[in-house]
């Protein structure tokens, strides 16, 4: 029996000279994989929703494995991410981080919603790098690698003057730092963020202008706890690493 869902398309790939195999992450089922038989044809009807990171509803016959697109409906497209090389970057982060830490067919509509609701914030023009640092402190409790930020992992302290450790995976409060002497030494408002980050809602995330100082130490303690802890390697990192040479040089 045909079925529809809400979804988003993280990724695509080629199948033979004319199909397209979608990877979407959907409100209803979690993560899926869609045949989208005919796609690459300029006169499919399935060309404009079998494209990266367009939000629409899709409407397709189930199987034991990989399921039939039949038609789509895009919703949004993200035309000004689309666009840009560099929001486009960006956004295929977010997407292969997600990608990478769920698993197919687990419902989760909060985790949808959060996809959706920064992929329009890049689209908007916001900072899409802060973007990026807080899906990545939220996605470590998807993932099973949630650092201690509530406390100092230590002692259990919840005042004081804290420093990041990578080893110890938390806050560590200036009565501990002396255990771990490779420990991250950030800002008051590094620490802040990283705990506002965790544990704000997404619809209540305003405008956050973070100095460029704040935004290193984000991704120097984020991009080492990942390696240290999630095991997972992304070509968009590395991407948007070469594109700070670039912009350096």
């Amino acid at each position: 029996m045909i079925q529809k869902t809400e979804g988003i398309v993280l990724r695509t790939a080629s199948y033979g000279e004319s199909n397209v195999v979608l990877t979407v992450y959907t409100r209803e089922h979690g993560k899926m994989a869609m045949m989208a038989k005919g796609a690459k044809k300029p006169s499919s009807r399935l060309r404009s929703i079998s494209q990266p990171f367009v939000y629409g509803t899709f409407v397709y016959y189930p199987g034991k494995g990989m399921r039939t697109l039949s038609q789509g409906d895009v919703t949004d497209s993200f035309r000004s991410v689309r666009e840009d090389i560099v929001l486009t970057s960006y956004a295929s982060y977010l997407s292969e981080l997600l990608d990478k830490v769920t698993v197919d067919q687990e419902r989760n509509p909060y985790l949808f919603e959060l996809f959706w609701q920064l992929l329009r914030r890049i689209d908007e023009g916001e900072d899409a790098e802060v973007l990026i640092r807080l899906f990545e402190v939220k996605m470590t409790a998807v993932a099973g690698i949630q650092p201690v930020i509530d406390r100092c992992v230590n002692c259990g302290r919840q005042e004081g003057t804290f420093h990041f450790s990578i080893r110890e995976a938390g806050f560590l409060c200036h009565h501990c730092w002396e255990i771990d002497p490779y420990r991250f030494r950030i800002q008051p408002k590094t620490v802040r963020l990283l705990r506002t980050f965790f544990y704000i809602d997404v619809h209540r995330i305003g405008s956050v202008s973070v100095s460029a100082e704040t935004k290193k130490e984000l991704k120097d303690v984020l991009n080492s706890y990942y390696d240290s802890y999630a095991g997972i390697h992304l070509k968009a990192r590395r991407f948007l690493e070469q594109m700070e040479k670039w912009n350096v040089e």
